[in-house]
Formats: structure tokens, C-alpha cells, sequence
């Protein structure tokens, strides 16, 4: 696969009003993760530190670019079989009917038709959005209730944004609900920017303030700081999290980094099931 460089910048925090940062990030390239968990202390933030661990084994073991799907779908699975577990072995010690789960949007990168790519992949409100000059596109579709009602024109995204169900998803690792995820695939050379977030940025920013913000910032670091400190100054309800990647193609690539992007693991000789084939969204 063609060397490819990859700069990233990550901030997270509590917001003005949370006790508990129940969101939790993994910038590790070539893999990035977002997580935000729900079911309060030792249930949402334990969630998604288990959705961190997980893609860090992916990360630290390395997988093959080519069925990066397929590794991908198999940890999200590995999560859910943790989370459902720990749920229920708190429940068995008397904890309380916890009910811990957490939403997951992961990038990772990948080879499609000979060109790197990103695959991404989604469960909830938190999003993927690809940056290219000037412009800001939400890549991943939530699975929430507004989402829903805007797909069916009941409401408009306006309104969705102020809608008193915002915050209610559908699909989540744990939880009671769904756990399959939305798979895309995004080529590079369309993604020079790529921008993960919890409803913390996305619910106190609105598409306009975002773009601008991302911008004005030329360094991804930067950036990543940017949209957290604008995110906090728009009041910070909800723990925020943010991860910002810049993925340059290099002709002439570092042996190492050709070499984290190219490990085949596992599944390398598994090819990807009709399934999940047939789920994959090829972005242009």
C-alpha cells in the first residue's frame, strides 16, 4: 500500500456540568476511536474504556488493510460480549440494575482497491466527518430518535437539535439495544482531515461553527483544541471528546510506518463475508 503519514491531535473533558467523563478516546495510529458511555459511574465511562482496550489490542497486534472490516466488526463484537458481561456480573454482586453501554465511532485505516483508505465504523450519536479545503461533511449517520424522525420529514435538523429526545440512541455497545454497526469506506485522497467527536462537540456546535473552527486551525493538535475550547465556551453540558487526523500520502514512506500500515494478523487470509460485504458503503 502506498506510505502514508498520519498526524492526529486528541483533547477530552468532563464539560462544565458532568462529575464523571464517561467518554473516552484511542489515538494510536493507525487506529482512532471514540467512545461515549452511558449508565453513570462504573457503568458508561467502564464501557468505553472497554471500547478504547479492545481497538488498542487491534492496534498493538495489527491487522490486514485489506479485511480491515473484518477486524474491526470482530472487536465491536469482542466489546459488546465485555460490556454485556460486566453488566451482568455488577447486577450478580447486588449493584443495581446497571445498564451500562456506550456509543463508538472508530477509524481505521485500510486498503481499497489498491489505495489507502479509511474504514470507519459507527454505533450512536458520536460521528465521523471528513475535512477537504474549506469544507466540512458529516461522513457517519446517527442512530438516534431525531435521526430517525428526520429521515421520515417528521421534523427538520433544526429542530432535531433542539428536540427534548436529542440524546436518545438506538444502537449502542450494551445497553439493551442494537449493536451492529454502520461500516464505510472513505478514500484517503477524500479524507485529508478526518474528525471524530462525541455529542459533546456536535451537540454544542452546529455544523457552521465546526467548519469554522477546523478551519482556522492548520495543525491538528491544534485544531482538536480548538473544537474542545469552543465546545466548553458554548457551555459544555456533556463530557467532550474530540480526535483530529491528517493523513498525508508520502511517496517515499518511513519503513516503519509503511510497515504499521501493512501488518497482516488476524484474519489476514479470511476474505470478508458476503454479509458484511453487502453493509459496506464505498463513500466517493
Amino acid at each position: 500500500m502506498t506510505g502514508v503519514r498520519l498526524q492526529h491531535g486528541a483533547r477530552t473533558d468532563v464539560g462544565r456540568v458532568r462529575e464523571v467523563n464517561e467518554d473516552a478516546y484511542l489515538a494510536e495510529p493507525p487506529v482512532f476511536v471514540v467512545a461515549d458511555g452511558m449508565g453513570g459511574h462504573e457503568g458508561g465511562d467502564v464501557a468505553s474504556a472497554i471500547v478504547v482496550e479492545e481497538f488498542a489490542g487491534l492496534a498493538a497486534r495489527g491487522y490486514d488493510p485489506v479485511h480491515a472490516a473484518d477486524a474491526v466488526v470482530e472487536v465491536l463484537e469482542s466489546c459488546r460480549r465485555r460490556i454485556a458481561t460486566y453488566a451482568e456480573e455488577q447486577r450478580a454482586a447486588g449493584v443495581g440494575p446497571l445498564q451500562a453501554g456506550t456509543t463508538a465511532v472508530a477509524a481505521v485505516l485500510a486498503q481499497h482497491e489498491g489505495a489507502p483508505a479509511w474504514l470507519l465504523a459507527n454505533l450512536g450519536d458520536s460521528r465521523a466527518y471528513r475535512v477537504e479545503g474549506g469544507s466540512l461533511e458529516q461522513v457517519t449517520v446517527d442512530h438516534s430518535v431525531v435521526q430517525e424522525l428526520v429521515d421520515t420529514g417528521l421534523i427538520t435538523e433544526a429542530a432535531a437539535a433542539e428536540h427534548p429526545e436529542r440524546h436518545v440512541i438506538t444502537r449502542s455497545l450494551g445497553g439493551n439495544q442494537r449493536s451492529e454497526p454502520d461500516l464505510f469506506v472513505l478514500p484517503l485522497a477524500a479524507a485529508p482531515r478526518l474528525v471524530l467527536c462525541s455529542d459533546g462537540i456536535s451537540g454544542m456546535l452546529d455544523h457552521e461553527q465546526m467548519r469554522g473552527v477546523l478551519a482556522a486551525a492548520a495543525d491538528p493538535g491544534r485544531a482538536a483544541e480548538a473544537l474542545l475550547a469552543a465546545a466548553l465556551d458554548a457551555g459544555g453540558r456533556d463530557n467532550a471528546t474530540v480526535v483530529v487526523v491528517d493523513a498525508l500520502t508520502d511517496p517515499d514512506p518511513d519503513p516503519d510506518t509503511a510497515a504499521a500500515a501493512d501488518t497482516a494478523a488476524v484474519g489476514a487470509e479470511t476474505p470478508i463475508d458476503v454479509d458484511l460485504e453487502q453493509r459496506l458503503g464505498v463513500l466517493p
